[in-house]
């Protein structure tokens, strides 16, 4: 399973950006889906944004509440994010993980990431 990340880029302070990830593969079934974050600066680790469930089921990091909302496109098996009232602070890159059932075993994949840079 190969997951691409796309719509990162700079934007000012209280703009928005839309953050899409796209999952591609053959003979897989996804399950979880899930943005993380990781901020700039030595000894940072990813941290969770928000999840969404494969029945749409979502959960969301106190620091973006009532700001993004994420959504997925099973059809597609493409998830977005869309963030509003951005601020310095959501700079990072942001990742894209899915846990994915390949040939009736559950493994979890990571995209190569976005960057989001939100000057003040």
């Amino acid at each position: 399973v190969q997951l691409v990340e796309s719509g990162g880029g700079l934007v000012q302070a209280g703009g928005s950006l839309r953050l899409s990830c796209a999952a591609s593969g053959s003979r897989f079934s996804i399950n979880f889906m899930g943005w993380y974050r990781q901020a700039p600066g030595p000894g940072n680790q990813r941290e969770l944004v928000a999840t969404i469930t494969s029945g749409g089921a979502t959960n969301y990091a106190d620091s973006v509440k009532g700001r993004s909302t994420i959504s997925r496109d099973n059809a597609k098996n493409t998830m977005y994010l869309q963030m509003n009232s951005l601020k310095p602070e959501d700079t990072g890159v942001y990742y894209c993980k899915t846990e994915a059932i390949v040939s009736g075993k559950g493994y979890q994949y990571w995209g190569q990431g976005t960057q989001v840079t939100v000057s003040s």
